[in-house]
């Protein structure tokens, strides 16, 4: 187990020869299937080499040899220098031109066993590690050669003394088999190889955009965690400032009663806690009647409905929420010695809004509505809701109020306010 692992390092390196972590993935492939090609042109004339010292003295040697010779040279010079363009270039040169100079040594087609059939490895290859176009001139380099080949032959060839021998005649089938099979397989290997490396790459593109997938949806539920999805949309295709009017929305803050009294006596992680298991259930509910949550405020909690423009009863959903959270919260505080108790105030008007800042940008509300809800909510008693009189005559059908209350609020002098009570009954 040992002694393998050093060749298979060793053939690793080989195959990643040249290969730099800017390359793009086509590069990438063709720098390691013409290393690959090179491997197998490699052996194929180790193996002629064998064969013809097998042959003796019948046939030259000195054509494989020389052959592996330059392929090894030229791949030398690449993982030294890595000018891979020049590599790709010799190399795609010496598959089209030595086949040729081996036939014209040995003779005619047929003496030669058929070697020009090896010079069509060159356009394959150019078709694997260039491109379409560029093959195009290889297999014309390729035809124009083995056209000119069998010219000659006919025209120059002595076919009197072809195979005049029985031993010319076997030796010449042997090496026809021997070709066709030997090229077939380099041929079958190479496109394998082609197809397995972009088996890889097609599958790790897929699991670079399954994660890209993933990342995007995550970035777009944080978003949405930051903006309305309308708002979070508009973003996303325009720079362009998102403001806008309405003229009739329901703003409903909800603040915590002695909120900092409580606070005095637990651990910062203790308040935390607190504040975002009742904030996490306000969204809940927030999100149930299809209303939009605006922000927390320290201990406060800010939403709106009528934003959308989807909703016609944004004041009954707003209402409906209030009386949820209230009953959320005598709930979930049953048997507490010191129980959370929450005032609640709304006003209906007309609102801007629109994301404020470039960077950790909000989407907000401002305008006289706003700040009426908010200074009815500072007014208000605790568990009690109370609203403005707009949001009074929109809702006084539908539930039923304890008023009118006169409030004199800061900056708004006297202003009459509702308590509500809950549905009615019928």
């Amino acid at each position: 187990m040992d002694k393998a692992r050093p060749a298979t390092s060793f053939l690793t390196r080989l195959r990643n020869a040249g290969i730099h972590a800017g390359d793009s993935e086509e590069l990438r492939q063709q720098k390691s299937l013409l290393v690959f090609m090179s491997g197998l042109i490699s052996l194929a004339s180790m193996m002629w080499l064998l064969v013809y010292g097998w042959m003796g003295s019948l046939f030259s040697s000195w054509l494989p040899l020389s052959l592996q010779l330059l392929v090894a040279l030229n791949l030398w010079s690449y993982i030294k220098f890595e000018r891979f363009e020049l590599f790709r270039a010799l190399q795609i040169a010496l598959l089209l031109i030595f086949p040729f100079i081996a036939q014209w040594s040995i003779g005619d087609v047929v003496s030669a066993s058929g070697l020009i059939l090896w010079g069509g490895l060159a356009p394959i290859c150019a078709l694997l590690c260039i491109g379409i176009r560029e093959s195009i001139l290889w297999l014309a380099a390729y035809l124009i050669l083995t056209l000119a080949t069998g010219i000659s032959d006919y025209l120059l060839g002595d076919f009197a003394s072809v195979l005049d021998s029985e031993e010319k005649r076997r030796s010449a089938m042997m090496f026809f088999a021997l070709n066709f099979a030997t090229l077939s397989a380099i041929m079958f290997l190479l496109l394998r190889y082609a197809l397995i490396d972009r088996g890889r790459a097609r599958a790790a593109l897929e699991t670079a955009h399954t994660r890209l997938a993933a990342e995007q949806a995550r970035s777009e539920r944080l978003l949405l965690n930051v903006l309305p999805a309308r708002i979070a949309g508009r973003l996303k295709q325009s720079d362009a400032t998102i403001a806008d009017g309405f003229e009739a929305v329901t703003v409903m803050f909800a603040d915590i009663v002695n909120f900092t009294e409580l606070a005095a006596d637990m651990k910062p992680e203790q308040v935390f806690a607190m504040l975002n298991r009742v904030f996490s259930n306000f969204d809940e509910l927030a999100e149930k009647h299809g209303l939009e949550k605006i922000k927390t405020i320290g201990d406060a909690y800010m939403v709106a409905g009528g934003l959308s423009g989807a909703r016609v009863d944004a004041g009954e959903a707003v209402a409906a929420l209030a009386l949820d959270i209230h009953k959320w919260l005598r709930k979930d505080q049953a048997g507490r010695s010191k129980p959370l108790k929450i005032r609640i105030g709304m006003a209906t008007g007309p609102v801007v809004a629109g994301v404020v800042g470039k960077k950790k940008f909000i989407y907000d509300l401002w305008g006289d509505t706003v700040n009426l809800a908010s200074r009815i909510t500072e007014e208000s008693l605790p568990d009690g809701i109370q609203c403005d009189a707009r949001t009074y005559l929109q809702l006084k059908d539908r539930f039923s109020f304890e008023g009118p209350i006169p409030f004199d609020l800061k900056g708004k002098g006297l202003i009459e306010v509702w308590r509500m009570q809950g549905r009615h009954s019928n």
